[in-house]
């Protein structure tokens, strides 16, 4: 499981805070990178019951980010949506790594 913590620390550390376009792509590859290390932790009998309220969490922030992306959005408007998006990301990740120690 070390190489699963060292995943979510990487992934942790790339997590953007400004809204910007590449951000977004960036906030959005992260999202799909960390669902695929739940699916790979859900696998494990040690963490399967463990990780589903995590994977349910991923919905609500590619929401977030989603309405953060709108074009009818104003900057102030958007900078707190994706600032929302990233900072739940990342104590959704902390809570993680906590749990699976």
């Amino acid at each position: 499981m070390n190489e699963i913590h060292e995943k979510l620390d990487e992934l942790f550390k790339r997590i953007p805070r400004r809204h910007t376009t590449d951000n977004v792509k960036e906030i959005y590859s992260i999202l799909d990178e960390y669902e695929e290390l739940l699916q790979t932790m859900e696998a494990d009998a040690r963490y399967e019951q463990l990780v589903a309220p995590f994977i349910d969490a991923l919905d609500s922030i590619r929401t977030t980010v989603k309405k953060s992306n709108d074009n009818k959005a104003s900057k102030k408007v958007k900078d707190e949506l994706f600032d929302e998006a990233s900072g739940d990301l990342k104590d959704t990740m902390q809570e993680l790594m906590q749990l699976s120690n």
